[in-house]
């Protein structure tokens, strides 16, 4: 029974032991200490532990509160060699159903980001604050991911589109490394307001050369401009309505690069079909893997060797490899679902350095090109020390 304060009785010798520290002198934190006669004073309120209480309530319910950001996460990872599930059955991810095609091994993985929240559920305070702790995980303030003059099934089709211009870009950049010739069409997609095209060509036309060169993709186009400067004008060969035309046109210098204010799509007329199956992806990163894979398919041997490689990177149908988003966020992805090796966009290296996990080895690519070097190195077991890699200088 517990004595009562002021009746002069003392605590037991068990009681006073426990209140006591190895000199023998009375505790007195967070309790209420006995009188030199015994007596205990009147119980008081404890604030301390009232405002940790406090406190406490108030982090949590900070912590959960709306956050204006977006968090990447790492997201599912798909074999551009194996299958994927398109309306509720697996099918192979690529099928070239009308040309001889080749056993293949290993993967060739393409990455996605995942992305948690929007305008209309927003993540907690509290798992914003550990995410930014987090290597696997990138925070993005919700502006930058959800424009608010953009709805979200606005930045779902577009998202659409640019995985279906993707894949179409990679087919063709398959091709052309293998060899295979086709119509390679570079469409005038829209003109910008007040730019030296506008009153020049108009949306649809098909510019075959700049200057006498011909032209088969956006990068040729880029350069072709570049090569010309804004000191002059640039002979733009084109087709109207079938209608072969010519036009001068004079670039303009956009924070030192040379324009002429066109948008471009490609379009082309490949001589077989290949079909892509891949549902709820969408972007262009995957490019660079699209186009590997179906090179495996359809080459003799093992491109990869049997091994597990993985990689991102948009490409146009010259195979040039392109900088993309999240991947940081896809080279922890990678290593979670086996990979050994990593083929990353030059043009990403920047972010890559410092942030490969441990066991994997990631290499820097420019074009379709460096990346069959890299494979046909990790098949025949060559040095793989020498190639290109990612680094603090690059």
């Amino acid at each position: 029974m517990r004595p009562q304060a002021g009746l002069g009785v003392r605590p037991s010798r068990t009681a006073r032991a426990r209140g006591r520290t190895d000199e023998g002198n009375p505790l007195s934190l967070f309790t209420d200490a006995a009188t030199d006669d015994g007596a205990r004073p009147p119980r008081r309120t404890r604030p301390g532990w009232i405002i940790l209480g406090v406190a406490l309530v108030a982090i949590i319910v900070l912590g959960a509160m709306p956050a204006p950001y977006v968090i990447d996460l790492p997201g599912p990872v798909y074999n551009t060699l194996g299958t994927a599930e398109h309306d509720g059955e697996q099918v192979p991810l690529i099928s070239i159903p009308d040309e001889k095609t080749y056993e293949t091994e290993g993967s060739l993985d393409l990455l996605t980001v995942s992305q948690k929240g929007n305008r209309e559920q927003q993540p907690g305070w509290f798992e914003v604050a550990t995410s930014w702790f987090d290597p696997t995980r990138a925070v993005l303030p919700i502006d930058a991911v959800f424009p608010e003059d953009v709805s979200d099934d606005q930045i779902q089709q577009q998202s659409q589109a640019a995985m279906v211009d993707s894949q179409q870009d990679a087919i063709a950049a398959a091709l052309v490394e293998l060899g295979y010739d086709f119509p390679r069409e570079v469409t005038v997609a829209g003109i910008t307001e007040k730019s030296p095209a506008e009153g020049v060509l108009e949306e649809g036309d098909i510019i075959t050369a700049l200057n006498g060169a011909e032209v088969h993709d956006t990068q040729a186009l880029r350069d072709a401009v570049a090569d010309n400067g804004t000191d002059k004008p640039a002979t733009v060969d084109y087709e109207r309505d079938g209608v072969a035309a010519s036009a001068e046109i004079t670039p303009i210098d956009a924070d030192g690069t040379a324009l002429i204010g066109v948008g471009v799509r490609m379009n082309y007329e490949f001589p077989f079909d290949v079909d892509i199956q891949l549902d709820n992806v969408g972007g262009p990163s995957a490019g660079q893997m699209f186009a590997l894979g179906i090179i495996d398919k359809l080459t003799p041997g093992l491109l990869n060797g049997g091994e597990n490689v993985a990689g991102t990177g948009t490409i146009d149908s010259a195979g040039t490899i392109g900088a993309i988003g999240g991947i940081r966020q896809k080279l922890y992805g990678a290593k979670d679902a086996g990979a050994d090796w990593f083929l990353a966009p030059a043009s990403n290296c920047t972010e890559v350095v410092g942030h490969v996990p441990d066991g994997l080895t990631v290499f820097s690519v420019k074009t379709l090109d460096d990346s069959m070097t890299v494979l046909d190195t990790i098949a025949n077991g060559g040095d793989t020390s020498a190639l290109p890699s990612c680094s603090s200088a690059s």
